[in-house]
């Protein structure tokens, strides 16, 4: 079965505290509630992806633990095909400590357990050359980028969707050189764009058209999203809801994206549904809960 999108980036158990404020160095303040749920960012978009009607699946790493156990029943029972998955005999998986405050704004620690042990041979390149997008978001350690690295090298008519997180605009552009080459579209927020280029939005944006992206789709949060091809250019403003917790808010507007490019939409089209998808998610606390089904789309 061909499938439209496999993801590939870290499998990680979220463990969120609501806290009343989120403290600096010295300050101290209180938690006001407590949630355990599946995460990892390309996971959170291809959970989207498959709740709004598409065929999914994933490549990434995890123990043989509970939470190992609970992190693949939870992308099958979102239909997600999980037949790229690793699972470990040894060591931890992974787990991300997350504050979120009363404004829905966080902070996020990882312990990133096995995830940082796969490496390249452990990858199946013909799962992943049977998709038509792969997206690709981020590992904190060596061995699973190199991995991402050489597969999006090894790929043939895959379209590689990219987006890099703060852990890896952090890595500089050279060092991803590679990756944007022969990234279809990426998805920086204004601060990963700034650390990848140097450069503002719109300039940043076409520093990495010229790199060889086909679309790049900037978050900016509550102000909604840049998007260019390099021709056209379009601002399209965030749709306005009430804010419980930001935490996969650009994961989900990953999902919302690449299902309008599945679906044919145009470039402005495309980043309204991302708007939308997002929108949709911080109106619910977890990375998952809000996202939204094909039927809760508008008619856009």
């Amino acid at each position: 079965m061909k499938l439209n999108v496999v993801g590939f980036g870290a499998l990680n158990l979220d463990k969120l505290y609501r806290v009343d404020k989120i403290t600096g160095s010295g300050e101290e303040s209180f938690i006001t509630g407590y949630t355990e749920a599946p995460g990892g960012s390309a996971a959170n978009a291809i959970v989207g992806l498959a709740r709004l009607g598409h065929s999914v699946g994933y490549v990434g790493k995890v123990g043989s633990d509970r939470e190992g156990k609970f992190l693949l029943k939870s992308l099958k029972d979102e239909g997600v095909d999980t037949r790229g998955v690793i699972v470990s005999k040894e060591g931890r998986s992974g787990v991300v400590v997350g504050f979120v405050d009363e404004r829905g704004e966080r902070t996020m620690y990882v312990d990133p357990g096995v995830n940082d042990t796969l490496c390249f041979e452990e990858v199946d390149e013909g799962y992943v050359n049977n998709a038509e997008f792969l997206h690709v978001t981020s590992f904190v350690g060596e061995r699973p980028f190199e991995a991402q690295r050489r597969l999006i090298q090894s790929l043939s008519d895959v379209r590689v969707s990219f987006d890099p997180g703060g852990l890896y605009a952090r890595r500089g552009f050279e060092a991803l050189r590679p990756v944007l080459k022969r990234s279809y579209v990426v998805f920086p927020n204004e601060m990963e764009l700034r650390l990848l280029t140097g450069r503002g939005c719109e300039e940043g944006a076409r520093a990495l058209v010229e790199e060889g992206v086909s679309i790049v789709a900037v978050k900016l949060g509550g102000m909604g999203c840049y998007v260019t091809d390099g021709k056209e250019e379009f601002l399209v403003k965030a749709f306005k809801v009430r804010v419980v917790d930001t935490t996969g808010a650009g994961d989900a507007f990953c999902a919302g994206f690449l299902h309008g490019l599945l679906s044919g939409k145009d470039l402005y089209t495309c980043g309204k549904l991302a708007n939308f998808v997002a929108g949709r998610k911080i109106e619910r606390a977890g990375a998952r809960e809000g996202l939204p089904r094909f039927s809760d789309l508008p008619r856009i």
